[in-house]
């Protein structure tokens, strides 16, 4: 009887702990091919239901162009001077989105370009081919950039 109940439950609850994991959260290699970047949920949900943090740099450079290892990468090309002196792995590159109707897509969020240290707007759609697109924009959608993204095994 036990087991048929904790069965039971374990049903019920299923729909529900799917609903809170997207098939966007996973590690993904960026566009340029110089980032992986794990997509989860945000740890503060004030910053809204997934951010993505880098995990991995391929053949990173410092500022003087000259190759560095990934540990030692810091964000020096920031438009912020404070933060030009922070680590590179484990910063935060998505935040801020919001839901849609469709799963596999969110909107409204912020997006980091760590190639020229600014930030933009952006909306992140799972493609059918199991892609992940995103774009960046300054004041709408129409003026942006679209990258796209492809997960690590």
């Amino acid at each position: 009887m036990r087991k048929m109940l904790l069965a039971a439950l374990l049903v019920a609850l299923a729909p529900a702990a799917s609903a809170q994991t997207s098939p966007v959260m996973g590690t993904w290699l960026s566009a340029s091919g110089v980032a992986q970047v794990r997509i989860e949920p945000c740890p503060d949900p004030a910053n809204g239901p997934l951010c993505g943090f880098i995990v991995g740099l391929i053949n990173p450079k410092g500022p003087n162009g000259v190759a560095v290892a990934p540990e030692a990468a810091t964000d020096y090309r920031n438009e912020n001077p404070a933060l030009r002196s922070r680590k590179v792995l484990g910063m935060p590159l998505i935040w801020g989105f919001k839901k849609t109707a469709d799963a596999n897509a969110f909107e409204g969020g912020q997006i980091y370009n760590g190639e020229n240290g600014k930030t933009y707007s952006a909306n992140i759609t799972l493609q059918p081919d199991g892609t992940l697109r995103l774009r960046g924009y300054v004041g709408s959608p129409m003026f942006g950039e679209t990258q796209v993204w492809t997960r690590v095994k």
